[in-house]
């Protein structure tokens, strides 16, 4: 897939045309992997790329904290320190501001579309716990059906919590365990219960399913966004 790199507004040959043909490749690329119902990683590239742009547009500099992980603290600081000398200029400037004012409709116009494939596959989600649930729920079980449910992929799952002054944040980690063929003899429950057997550092674990009612890509689509509802439901019952 066509990728487009963090400090593309800087790097290379500081050129409209040039940055013009960037970004529609990387926004063409990006609209190709939508129509494959794939949205990860492009959709979370498109949204740090484009909070990036508007920092920049709002306040003439770059935001670490808008950057994924694999950026690390010291590159940070050295684009950083890079950017702080092109704002000085204001012949490059300008046309950072020409390439910005640019890209910022089109970055929204595709993000646009994301959203809207991630709200399809989410209402097309059934999302449930199994069983009772536990007074812990940070830890414990998904159950991943995709259409037409022949098979449930089973993961571990553990989330973390991160607070600051101002928020709580959660995330989540999970861990694929098994992939098991369902038949009416073998209900979640029954699931449940044999990996309670199996596991006894899970005595009594928090178990949820989320089933797709329509055929997506399960690494690129159906698992992320089956984890962000896990987060959104262990949210609500902690609240």
């Amino acid at each position: 897939m066509n990728t487009l790199p963090i400090n593309w507004l800087t790097e290379g040959l500081l050129d409209f045309e040039y940055k013009k043909y960037m970004l529609l490749a990387y926004l063409q690329a990006a609209k190709n992997e939508f129509g494959e119902q794939r949205l990860y990683p492009i959709f979370s590239d498109l949204i740090m790329h484009y909070r990036n742009l508007l920092q920049v547009k709002e306040h003439k500099r770059l935001v670490y904290e808008q950057f994924p992980q694999r950026i690390s603290r010291a590159d940070f600081e050295k684009l950083e320190l890079v950017y702080e000398k092109i704002v000085e200029d204001d012949e490059t400037m300008a046309q950072i501001e020409e390439i910005i004012q640019y890209a910022t409709p089109r970055f929204s116009q595709t993000l646009e579309e994301g959203k809207e494939l991630y709200d399809f596959v989410e209402r097309h989600l059934e999302f449930s716990p199994v069983g009772i649930t536990p007074i812990y729920h940070n830890e414990g079980y998904l159950f991943l059906e995709n259409f037409p449910g022949k098979e449930t992929q089973v993961y571990v799952y553990h989330i973390t919590v991160f607070e600051n002054t101002y928020e709580k944040y959660r995330g989540i980690n999970t861990k694929h365990l098994q992939t098991v063929r369902r038949g009416l003899a073998l209900t979640h429950e029954h699931l449940k219960a044999q990996l309670i057997r199996e596991n006894q550092k899970l005595p009594n674990p928090a178990t949820f399913v989320a089933v797709a009612k329509i055929p997506v890509p399960v690494e690129q689509s159906l698992l992320p966004i089956a984890k962000r509802s896990l987060v959104k439901y262990v949210t609500q019952l902690a609240a």
